[in-house]
C-alpha cells in the first residue's frame, strides 16, 4: 500500500507559502527573553485592537439573528435569501444598475470565494494571471486546482498600476481569467477610473475573465475615492470577491460573497454561473446565523462607524510613510490611500548584514520582537509587507523598533 500511495505523487504536489505558514516560522523563531510586548505588523486582522472593534450595531444583529430561532438550519447552498438580497442591494448603491439576489452568492469568507472561483475555472491546460505583489491565497488554491499561475507586475512607480503591456504579452488562448486587487492588498493603492476601463478593455480584447478582489472596499483615506470594478460589466463579465471581514471588523465571522457584474448575461451563457451553484452544492455554507444578521447590519450601520476606521487607518499610514521615509535602507513609493497594508523596498546594500526581505524579517523578530512579512511570500524579493491596522500607539512603538534596527544594521553603524 505505501509504494501505491507514493506513486500518487502526493508528496510532490504543488504548494506554495501561505502568510499562515511564515507567520509559524516568525514565532518560532521570536526571542522568549525579550520581556517587550510582540509587535504584530505581519497580518490583517485589525479586530484584537480596542481601535478596530466592531461595530455594536452587527454585534446586536447577531443576538436579534440568535434569538429570532428562525437561522439554526442548513441554507440554500448560494445562501439565504434574505442576506444575498441585501448585500445585492448594498452594492447596487454605487453601480449603474441593480444586482438581483441572483447576482450575489454567499461564501464562508473571502478565501472560501477565492476557491470557488477558481475550482470551477480549472481546466486542463488553462492558465490563470495574478498580480505581484498579490495575496498568496490565490497561488495556494490554484496550485491544488492544477491551474497555471502567470504573474503580471504591478508598478510601484505608477501608484501600483497594472501593468497592462505585460497583461497582453502574458495572455494566449489558455488564459482563462485575471485577478485584480482594489482597493489593494499588499499595496495600499486605489485605482483611478481611467485605469480601471483600460483593465476592463484589455480584459475584452484578450477574451478572459475579470476577477476583481474588493474585500476592502470602501476602506480608502487618499485622493482615489473607491469605484467598484462592476461598474465596468457592460464592458466585460466581472466576477467580483468580497466580504464583511475587514469594513465591519468581523474577519472571525466568515461571511463573504462572490457577485456577478455582467448586464449582458455572458456568465450565465457560458455555464460559469451554473458551474459556480453547482460547487455551492458540494462545499461549506457560512454560518446560517451569520447569513441572518446580514440585513440588520447592512441596513443600521452608520457613516460614523466607518469614518472612524478610515482616519484610524489614514493616521496609521501617514505615521508609517513619515518613519519609513526617514530610514535610509527603505523606501515607501508611495503612500498608501486604501487597505489596511503598504509595501516597503530594502536596499540590502545598506545593511551590512541583512542579506535579503526573508533574513530581514528573522532577525527583526528575534531582536526587536516586531513581526512583518517578506516581499518574497507575496512575490516580490527585497519588499516588505507592513500592516498598519493595529493599535496607534503600539504601530509607533513598532516602527521605533524597526528605525533602531535599521541604524544597528547599517553599514555606518559603530558601536
Amino acid at each position: 500500500m505505501e509504494k501505491k500511495m507514493a506513486e500518487w505523487g502526493f508528496k510532490s504536489q504543488k504548494r506554495t507559502v501561505t502568510i499562515r505558514d511564515f507567520l509559524e516560522i516568525i514565532k518560532v523563531n521570536l526571542n522568549k527573553n525579550d520581556e517587550r510586548e510582540v509587535i504584530h505588523l505581519g497580518h490583517g486582522d485589525p479586530s484584537p485592537y480596542p481601535s478596530f472593534r466592531t461595530s455594536p450595531v452587527a454585534e446586536e444583529s447577531l443576538i436579534n439573528a440568535l434569538r429570532s430561532t428562525h437561522f439554526n438550519g442548513y441554507p440554500p447552498a448560494p445562501g439565504v435569501s434574505a442576506a444575498r438580497r441585501a448585500i445585492a442591494k448594498h452594492l447596487s448603491d454605487d453601480l449603474p444598475y441593480k444586482l438581483s439576489e441572483e447576482d450575489v452568492f454567499l461564501t464562508a469568507g473571502a478565501n472560501h470565494a477565492i476557491e470557488v472561483i477558481l475550482t470551477v475555472l480549472a481546466r486542463p491546460g488553462a492558465n490563470i494571471l495574478f498580480p505581484r505583489p498579490g495575496y498568496p491565497v490565490y497561488e495556494a488554491r490554484a496550485a491544488f486546482s492544477n491551474l497555471e499561475v502567470r504573474h503580471f507586475n504591478l508598478l510601484p512607480e505608477r501608484a501600483w498600476e497594472v501593468d497592462l503591456d505585460g497583461v497582453e504579452a502574458l495572455a494566449d488562448d489558455k488564459t482563462i481569467a485575471m485577478v485584480v486587487i482594489n482597493p489593494g492588498n499588499p499595496c495600499g493603492n486605489v485605482f483611478t477610473l481611467e485605469h480601471m476601463q483600460k483593465i476592463a478593455e484589455t480584459a475584452k480584447r484578450l477574451g478572459i475573465l475579470l476577477i476583481t478582489d474588493e474585500v476592502y472596499n470602501h476602506i480608502v483615506f487618499g485622493s482615489n475615492k473607491y469605484i467598484p470594478m462592476g461598474i465596468l460589466g457592460s464592458v466585460t463579465p466581472i466576477l467580483t470577491v468580497g466580504s464583511m471581514s475587514k469594513r465591519w471588523l468581523i474577519p472571525g465571522w466568515r461571511l463573504g460573497w462572490i457577485v456577478a457584474s455582467d448586464p449582458n448575461g455572458v456568465l450565465n451563457k457560458s455555464g460559469i454561473i451554473e458551474s459556480v451553484l453547482n460547487y455551492l452544492c458540494i462545499t461549506a455554507d457560512p454560518a446560517t446565523l451569520i447569513q441572518g444578521a446580514v440585513p440588520e447590519i447592512l441596513e443600521k450601520s452608520t457613516k460614523e462607524f466607518f469614518l472612524k476606521t478610515n482616519d484610524t487607518l489614514r493616521e496609521s499610514a501617514d505615521a508609517c510613510y513619515a518613519t519609513i521615509s526617514e530610514i535610509p535602507s527603505l523606501s515607501c513609493p508611495h503612500k498608501p490611500e486604501g487597505a489596511m497594508s503598504t509595501m516597503i523596498e530594502i536596499n540590502p546594500s545598506l545593511l551590512g548584514d541583512v542579506k535579503d526581505d526573508m533574513d530581514f524579517a528573522l532577525k527583526i523578530a528575534r531582536e526587536e520582537s516586531v513581526v512583518i512579512m517578506p516581499g518574497t511570500i507575496l512575490g516580490l524579493k527585497n519588499w516588505l509587507r507592513l500592516s498598519f491596522s493595529v493599535e496607534p500607539a503600539a504601530l509607533r512603538d513598532g516602527l521605533e523598533r524597526i528605525k533602531a534596527f535599521c541604524s544597528r544594521h547599517s553599514n555606518n553603524y559603530k558601536n
